[in-house]
């Protein structure tokens, strides 16, 4: 997986480093193509990224603050690292 945010692999909030998923930032069908192109993945355990009956409150698939707080966290770094002119291509 690339990624322009994490460089090992480990889950992002909790750095457990089995049962991974990499997890598009941005989602959706164009979104997700987006991710894929510019490296806006990070991974995650299954716990932070679809949890089940009793954790999904940590997952960001069911919780806005940490969906917020990795887009947020992924526009910081494309802008590190792209240009404006680079995107709109």
């Amino acid at each position: 997986m690339k990624s322009i945010i994490q460089d090992k692999k480990e889950c992002f909030f909790c750095q457990r480093t089995v049962g991974l998923h990499d997890h598009h930032i941005f989602f959706g069908t164009a979104n997700r193509k987006n991710s894929e192109k510019y490296g806006l993945k990070v991974w995650l355990c299954l716990r932070h990224h679809e949890g089940d009956a009793e954790t999904n409150k940590e997952a960001v698939h069911f919780n806005k603050e940490r969906d917020l707080c990795l887009k947020k966290i992924a526009q910081k770094k494309f802008e590190e690292t792209h240009t404006r002119e680079e995107f709109m291509k």
